[in-house]
This record gives C-alpha cells, sequence and structure tokens, in this order.
C-alpha cells in the first residue's frame, strides 16, 4: 500500500467527510449563507436592507428566504406602512441561530485539518 492510501491517510480523508457532510446544505448555498450571516449580526433587517446589502434581486432573495423559512431558520413578519407595501422584517430563529453556529464549527474543523 503506497503512502497515498495508508490507513492513516484513509482515516483522515473520512474524516474530512464527514465534516463536510456536516454542513448545513440549506445555509450552505452562497446567498442563503450571506444571508444569515448578515442576520447573525443584526437582531431583524428589513427586505429591502438584506437586498441592499447583498446586492440581490427582490425575486432571489424571496426564493432564498422561502428555503430558510421552510428549514425553521427565519421569521419574516410584515408590518403595515399606511397605505403603501407593508414593511418585511426578517430574523434568525433560535433554530437558524443554532443551525448557524453548527455550520461555522463544521467549517472550522474543515479549516484546521487543513493548516
Amino acid at each position: 500500500m503506497t503512502d497515498k492510501f495508508s490507513k492513516g491517510n484513509l482515516a483522515k480523508l473520512a474524516s474530512h467527510a464527514e465534516a463536510l457532510g456536516k454542513l448545513e446544505e440549506t445555509i450552505h448555498v452562497k446567498g442563503r449563507l450571506s444571508i444569515v450571516s448578515a442576520l447573525a449580526a443584526a437582531q431583524s433587517l428589513t427586505f429591502t436592507e438584506v437586498r441592499d446589502l447583498l446586492d440581490l434581486t427582490d425575486g432571489n432573495l424571496a426564493a432564498h428566504l422561502r428555503a430558510l423559512d421552510a428549514a425553521g431558520y427565519v421569521r419574516l413578519v410584515k408590518r403595515g406602512r399606511g397605505h403603501g407595501k407593508p414593511l418585511t422584517h426578517i430574523s434568525l430563529t433560535t433554530a437558524g441561530r443554532n443551525a448557524f453556529r453548527r455550520y461555522l464549527a463544521a467549517l472550522e474543523s474543515i479549516v484546521k485539518r487543513h493548516r
């Protein structure tokens, strides 16, 4: 057996694969990761604030929010603004914050393996 495929290297590969498997797929998508990261730094942001901050289209942001909402990671609250469209406030749920923490821990584990 060559060193390339030694038991130690295979164990490292298995450990690496396990860490990659812990990355939350719902959060791992670039747009959703950006949204969750922004929300983790704020108690709440409006739809417009997130859209403008991340330079997303309304439709793209709405699609990502549907996925995050379906996973139970965000709370969307619409509040009236008089006669205009209601303003949508977005915040992370406890489950969303916990999933983001687990995601970051998995990433840190992967990074440590490569240092």
